[in-house]
């Protein structure tokens, strides 16, 4: 049970008025008492009232700025209110537009900043402006199935390269809130694993010209990457965001992310399909290796080609469709690397 208390013109009238505030402040314990309503309203008349619009509207103002307050003055409490709290109200952003930019600045979040390293919400996303690089236009973050898979993602190895901060989202409600809030202080926020996340502004102009003459370098194993691949990806580059892992898989800017499309799908929604785009990072070991296997037969290079994808797709958090065919590659690779031949021994052999 949720809701106020309504009392009208001091007579007691229900235990939970559940439309007297937002849903998303369902945690709200309080009292109402209003000298507009009649007194023989009832729940039928709270749906459909202006009076209870009215009402509604400034007990959530009155909330807020409650909590503004509490996070201003008072951080530890603030910061414990958060942390039993702020799941739902994150819900806030989709649920009350009126109130969005007041909401964004509650907000609490983990980030890669070396302050916060850590799954502790407690970067604000005014925090996060304030420590934005000169070049940087954007609020960057990174959303993932849990913590450990946000921290570890490979789309951040270039951001932390160059020192810029990546919120950290791994609550199944982060996915409809960065849905709700495209931009705080004109700021609009950017997946990293989504596009080109704006990297070439990131970069010096050394860097961008050393990235166009790698992407040629590589531009026949790419398209022998397509080739191999086939219809699992909608394209293969070279990756301006890799620093450490062989590759990571990325979604084209109008197509849904991928742990978004996990999520819908344990939900039983249906999902439009959206193939992701592989890239490659052209200073790995293994990527150059693959760029040597020039003469290999097509299905040794189909091996390594499927097995760079499902690495990638691992990283993020993905499944598998065929974890058997993974496996049977990667033993083989360990058994090439180890010396070995990959006949099995048996027996009396």
């Amino acid at each position: 049970p949720r809701g106020l208390k309504l009392y009208v013109r001091r007579v007691f009238i229900m235990d939970d008025a559940e439309h007297l505030l937002p849903g998303y402040l369902r945690f709200v314990r309080g009292v109402v008492d209003s000298n507009d309503l009649p007194l023989n309203v009832s729940r039928e008349i709270l749906q459909s009232s202006k009076d209870v619009d009215a009402i509604r509207s400034g007990c959530a103002k009155r909330v807020l700025g409650m909590l503004e307050d509490l996070a201003q003055n008072q951080q530890d409490k603030y910061a414990k209110f958060w942390s039993e709290f702020g799941r739902v109200m994150k819900e806030g952003l989709g649920e009350d537009h009126a109130n969005r930019e007041r909401l964004a600045g509650l907000l609490r979040f983990s980030s890669t900043h070396k302050d916060s390293d850590g799954e502790e919400q407690t970067v604000s996303l005014k925090d996060y402006v304030s420590r934005m690089k000169p070049e940087q236009d954007r609020i960057y973050y990174v959303t993932a199935e849990t913590f450990l898979a946000a921290k570890n993602s490979p789309h951040l190895e270039v951001f932390r390269k160059r020192g810029v901060e990546v919120l950290l989202l791994s609550e199944r409600v982060d996915e409809w809130l960065v849905s709700n809030l495209p931009e705080f202080e004109s700021k609009p926020l950017a997946s990293v694993a989504r596009g080109d996340a704006g990297l070439d502004k990131l970069g010096s102009e050394e860097e961008r010209k050393a990235q166009k003459q790698q992407a040629g370098a590589f531009a026949a194993l790419v398209e022998r990457l397509k080739a191999a691949l086939g219809d699992k990806v909608k394209d293969v580059r070279v990756s301006a965001r890799l620093t450490e892992s062989p590759s990571c898989l990325i979604a084209d800017e109008a197509d849904m992310g991928g742990n978004l499309a996990r999520i819908l799908k344990a939900a039983g929604q249906k999902v439009p399909e959206a193939k992701p785009i592989l890239e490659i990072n052209p200073a790995h070991a293994l990527v150059l290796r693959l760029k040597d296997e020039a003469g290999s037969d097509e299905s040794r290079f189909g091996e390594w080609a499927h097995l760079l994808f499902d690495q990638a797709l691992l990283a993020e958090g993905g499944m598998l469709d065929d974890p058997a065919g993974f496996v049977r590659r990667l033993n083989q690779l360990m058994l090439e690397m180890a010396g070995a031949k990959s006949k099995i021994w048996t027996p009396g052999s």
